[in-house]
């Protein structure tokens, strides 16, 4: 297999080298950076086996791990979220993506909260929140005979705090603001963002009920329930209040969905609490107070050439590496520094992780396999049926050396036949209901390490650093157009899409030059019809394939599946409603979409032309991309209206700003609103 290591060096692309350098890599009290990639992966990799020390592994097992977890992240085999790379082995010491905390019905426990998200987002970490137990709007305060202001003005607190606490000047705060669909403010909630000056640094989602989508189903009525008195406040028309929910989406790409009671169906430790709320990107349900520790395999390079000179999986590599990276995850519970009591020790008592992938676009591709296809969404039920199997057989293992979870009596595990019971007649080929009820036996004799070791998150820049593509989710360009020096374009190409196109003997410059104008190759003449199922893009796959290929991953994922459903521009709310409809029937936890142009690749600046006087109209940004004075335009256009419109380009690497992964970024250079 391909390594990154050559001649004891690392070797990465330039633009990984970039994004080290600007957000990772150690730098002096001048700026100036004193760490090479080596020495950053060696800082991990060593760092997080030292855990060990913790359970009386001797020094020379330890020494053997560290070049295991080492070889594992150097190669670019599995890469841990960005606060672990940035942080582990550094005095910060906080190596935790993201966390939920409770927002009480006080002002006391409203500004407690408050200061806890500003301590987090200080240590680099984001942070979600449910805002469904504060009272309604207008309700009395009792203590003062004062009236509530309601969830989306505390919210708005919130926000104020975020954008005045920047993470350690390489993240800032990001958040998750959820309502329940029942609450009496839902109206307030759901429009909240309409006005894109506002809470920009949230992301919104509605905690959609079983309940309200059986009433939809019926075309009922359902109720707002106070969430203090749990009295019925008010009955509304579901069809309407879905309706309002999908025309967000389609106009701004928010708020988001949560399907609440699908998560807590699987929440693992339901005598703990409840799940209220998410991580900024959807993927992680948490308790109050928990945290996620994740990391992704790259599947990629999980793809090698058999004797017949046929792609093929290597599974037994795959099994390795994703036993070694709980391995290594559950270590990164024990190595971090948290910045709160209460989360230690609800981290310490659930030891919740988060093992996904990133690199699956590129599986594809290897495999010549269309994303846009059934064989892909079996093949994506294989692989992670295949990660889960391997993550619980790993954690199993850990728990006979180092003891199960603190809140193991009483979770799901504890009912002696989860995994056989939750997986029965669902194999997608690999692993037989027998090797589920042959892990269950362990569990009962042995219990769990960790109550989830399976999550997907967006990867942003970890892909870029690994080489790999984002995530699950489809490649959104196979050629991207870069100015360079002299004025000179130069045609960046995805390297499977190059390799195939050589091998193919239709590559050329002038057609890299075509391809780049959409990033697609549907509508390129010449191209044959296997290649353009193969090198599909983001708006070539159907939001139905969208959804189902999320549902093929969600299957054997304990947490969620952090996904765009991607939409072109003309599609209708019509459209977006059907794409709903269609993730609750299958099971997903939660959806997010996005329509092209529709939000985040709007123009920074209009200049609207009334009267021969130019008038200019703000845009909202997002908060690393307020930090940034120079913006470069990519193009200026005339519409049908008259207007001149300015768009603009990645202020790092000059390439196009798309929406993907849930997120504002670059699909080039990894800058983004949310990495």
């Amino acid at each position: 297999m391909n390594t990154l290591k050559e001649n004891n060096e690392i070797k990465l692309s330039e633009n990984a080298k970039k994004v080290l350098e600007k957000r990772y890599l150690k730098r002096d009290i001048k700026g100036n950076v004193t760490e090479t990639p080596k020495e950053l992966f060696e800082r991990v990799a060593f760092t997080i086996a030292d855990a060990d020390k913790t359970f009386g592994v001797d020094e020379s097992e330890i020494q053997k791990t560290k070049k295991q977890f080492f070889d594992m992240i150097a190669d670019a085999y599995f890469m841990p979220n960005s606060p672990t790379l940035m942080n582990a082995g550094r005095e910060l010491g906080q190596l935790s993506a993201c966390f939920v905390l409770p927002v009480e019905d006080s002002l006391e426990g409203i500004f407690e909260t408050v200061k806890n998200t500003a301590l987090i987002h200080k240590s680099g970490g984001g942070t979600g929140f449910s805002f469904s137990r504060l009272r309604p709007k207008n309700d009395v305060v009792h203590s003062t005979m004062g009236v509530s202001s309601g969830p989306v003005s505390f919210m708005e607190v919130f926000n104020a705090a975020t954008e005045a606490v920047k993470q350690g000047g390489t993240r800032r705060g990001a958040n998750m603001g959820i309502l329940r669909i029942d609450h009496p403010d839902i109206l307030e909630f759901i429009n909240c963002k309409s006005d894109l000056t506002k809470l920009n640094n949230f992301n919104i989602s509605v905690a959609i009920t079983d309940k309200f989508m059986d009433a939809l189903e019926r075309d009922d009525d359902y109720e707002l329930i106070h969430p203090n008195t749990k009295a019925v406040v008010q009955k509304l028309k579901a069809r309407e209040i879905f309706n309002l929910i999908v025309k967000g989406a389609w106009s701004s790409g928010e708020p988001g969905v949560i399907f609440i009671d699908k998560m807590n169906k699987d929440n693992p430790t339901p005598l703990v609490g409840d799940i209220e709320s998410t991580n900024p990107c959807g993927e992680v349900p948490l308790l109050p107070y928990e945290a996620c520790n994740l990391g992704s395999i790259n599947l990629g390079k999980m793809v090698e050439t058999n004797s017949n000179g046929n792609p093929s999986i290597n599974w037994d590599k795959l099994a390795e590496i994703s036993r070694l990276a709980i391995h290594f995850l559950d270590n990164v519970i024990v190595a971090n520094n948290y910045p709160l009591p209460k989360i230690a020790q609800m981290v310490q008592d659930n030891r919740k992780i988060g093992l996904g992938v990133m690199g699956w676009a590129d599986m594809l591709m290897k495999m010549g396999v269309s994303y846009n296809s059934e064989e892909g969404c079996k093949l994506g039920r294989q692989v992670m049926e295949f990660i889960d199997y391997h993550s619980k057989v790993e954690s199993i293992e850990l728990s006979k050396k180092r003891g199960k979870f603190n809140n193991f009596a009483g979770s799901v595990y504890d009912r002696g036949n989860y995994l056989s019971e939750k997986y029965k007649g669902k194999s997608a080929g690999l692993i037989t209901d027998e090797m589920w009820a042959e892990l269950d036996t362990e569990i009962a004799n042995y219990g769990i390490r960790n109550a989830t070791t399976t999550c997907i998150a967006p990867t942003g820049t970890i892909s870029m650093i690994a080489g790999a593509s984002g995530g699950v989710e489809p490649l959104f360009g196979l050629v991207f157009k870069r100015n360079i020096m002299d004025n000179t374009e130069m045609y960046e190409v995805n390297p499977n899409f190059k390799n195939y196109a050589i091998e193919k003997g239709i590559y050329s410059d002038e057609l890299m030059g075509e391809i780049s104008k959409t990033g697609s190759v549907a509508h390129i003449d010449g191209i044959d019809e296997k290649t353009k199922e193969i090198f599909v893009t983001a708006h070539d796959i159907s939001p139905k394939s969208h959804v189902m290929m999320q549902a093929a991953f969600q299957l054997h994922t304990d947490n969620a599946v952090s996904k765009t459903v991607n939409f072109e521009e003309d599609a209708t709310m019509e459209d977006v409603a059907e794409a709903y409809i269609l993730a609750y029937k299958n099971d997903l936890k939660g959806i997010t979409v996005y329509r092209n142009n529709s939000r985040y690749s709007q123009p920074m600046l209009i200049e609207g032309k009334k009267d021969d006087k130019k008038t200019e109209a703000a845009v909202e940004t997002k908060p690393e991309q307020k930090e940034h004075k120079e913006l470069k335009i990519e193009k200026t256009e005339i519409d049908e209206h008259g207007v001149e419109i300015k768009t603009v380009v990645c202020p790092e690497c000059g390439n196009s700003i798309k929406m993907a992964e849930g997120c504002f970024i670059c699909l080039n250079c990894g800058y983004s609103g949310c990495s």
